[in-house]
């Protein structure tokens, strides 16, 4: 039997034991409510809120998109360990507030959130317009990743279409019957098999290449003088787009809906347990970096049509590897895509209908909302999967080009926790004019200005607008005084819309 055959059938095993996990994780529920399906009636617990929390980073764009950009652009993908190490940091400061709120006043989605502090379902449904929007663009990525998985490790036998379909479709069905707790159970394992094979993979051809890591950055140095630095000649990326990149990213992180959902899955204890330990995932995030690293001197820039394909090219074209070991590694490059597409498809799902149908059907029966639910996955899902069959984005440029619209919503989120003047029509004008000012530098204008991130000039724009025009206007009501931590400890109900 043939390596692709061969990986084909031991990554088809692995689709299979994700699945029974994902399937698994749901029963025993004696019915399915929105707040089990949301939130999972808030008893996540530390081991799987961290691998569910981490996994969403560690996912396709990591595990290829990672590789691909030190392959490429060298010292610029030490923006991810960067990104790994800070992304969660604001959520030790919202995440707890959150929490003690969601028990209280039975929030499940930050558009929950969002129209109890400003009373708008206008607000509402843009922000849940535009998160809908990112999160087809960043399910796209996984979906790509998947593809690429796919096809090249069963050596062709699998084409494009096919590979991103089959395992989006594995990922629909558990995410869609089980909801938030199908998703994470799966992320466990997921998250378990993607670090195993990624520190394998990353030490064993960086020994296989040069001897060690010392070696391989002595020769990427002497061969391509400034490749490992940033803003300097030689270099792949100036300071400033380094910066605003990583600052994107830090500040949009725990804005992803589907991240800040989790401050309503769990208690105030464990978002701060998760907080501090999470920086052990830009860690292991390492030698996924040195599979990029070590190819820099060793194969062609030609040899690959994108630099997103480098780990598969290494593993196909260059480590010696049996038909066991490469299906191995072709189902941990799977597990770290599907562990983000089914926290984002849930995520999707769950925004889409609390937080852009609920506004205006107030009295839509809990039925009909899970039914949205299930529906959103579907056709979330089936946008990601065009795009991801006729785009041509590298994996990293997708994620940062999401992360630019969802970081606007940090004004109106930071606002309605801690700035009492916030009003519900500077919150809609600045994420209007935020959204507005991104997608322009992002797709019309020819360069960035001055190497500033779209997102960033996007947000400037927008905290100038939200906050002028909510000093201008009336603000919104305060709400009621945040309850002790002790009485916000059970689980709360769900309000009405």
């Amino acid at each position: 039997m043939s390596a692709g055959a061969t990986a084909l059938l031991i990554m088809l095993a692995y689709l299979a034991l994700a699945l029974g996990i994902g399937l698994a994780a749901g029963r025993g529920r004696s019915k399915l409510s929105v707040s089990e399906f949301a939130v999972a009636e808030r008893g996540l617990g530390l081991v799987v809120m961290w691998f569910l929390m981490g996994s969403t980073i560690f996912s396709a764009f990591a595990f290829l998109g990672g590789p691909g950009w030190a392959f490429d652009r060298g010292a610029a993908a030490l923006y991810i360990l960067g990104y790994g190490a800070l992304g969660l940091l604001p959520w030790f400061i919202l995440g707890p507030r959150l929490a003690r709120l969601g028990a209280a006043r039975g929030y499940f989605t930050m558009g929950d959130f969002i129209r109890d502090r400003y009373r708008s379902n206008v607000l509402v449904a843009l922000m849940g317009i535009v998160a809908v929007l990112a999160f087809i663009q960043y399910l796209t990525l996984q979906l790509t990743g998947v593809a690429y998985i796919f096809n090249v490790m069963t050596e062709g036998l699998v084409p494009f279409w096919v590979g991103a379909l089959v395992a989006y479709g594995i990922v629909l069905v558990y995410v869609a019957t089980g909801g938030v707790r199908a998703a994470a159970w799966s992320d466990v394992l997921q998250g378990a098999l993607m670090l195993i094979i990624a520190w394998i993979i990353g030490l064993w051809l960086v020994s296989y290449l040069h001897g060690g890591p010392g070696q391989m950055f002595e020769g990427i140095a002497a061969e391509r003088p400034g490749f490992l630095a940033i803003g300097q000649e030689g270099s792949e990326m100036g300071k400033t787009e380094f910066s605003t990149a990583l600052l994107v990213s830090v500040i949009g992180f725990v804005m992803w809906p589907h991240l800040f959902m989790k401050s309503f899955s769990t208690t105030e204890r464990r978002i701060k347990q998760v907080v501090v330990s999470y920086p052990l995932f830009a860690i292991l995030l390492v030698p996924v970096l040195f599979i990029g690293f070590a190819a820099v001197t060793e194969v062609p820039a030609n040899a690959v049509e994108e630099p997103d394909q480098i780990l598969p090219y290494l593993i196909t074209d260059v480590l010696p590897v049996g038909p066991l070991v490469f299906g191995l590694i072709g189902a941990g490059a799977l597990s770290a895509a599907m562990s983000s597409a089914d926290a984002i498809t849930h995520g999707a799902s769950v925004t889409f209908t609390r937080d852009v149908v609920v506004p205006f059907r107030p009295r839509f029966s809990e039925r009909g909302q899970l039914w949205t639910m299930r529906i959103a996955v579907v056709a979330v899902g089936t946008a990601a999967y065009y795009l991801a069959v006729v785009g041509s984005e590298t994996l990293v440029d997708l994620l940062l080009g999401a992360y630019g619209s969802i970081v606007q919503f940090a004004p109106a989120v930071y606002g309605a926790l801690f700035w009492r003047r916030a009003s519900a029509v500077g919150a809609i004008a600045g994420l209007v004019v935020g959204v507005a000012v991104n997608f322009y530098y992002e797709l019309i204008a020819p360069a960035p200005l001055l190497e500033i991130h779209a997102g960033i000039l996007g947000l400037i724009a927008n905290l100038v607008v939200f906050v002028g025009i909510s000093l201008l206007t009336r603000p919104a009501p305060a709400l009621e005084p945040e309850p002790e931590p002790a009485a916000a400890a059970g689980g709360g109900t769900e309000r009405a819309a």
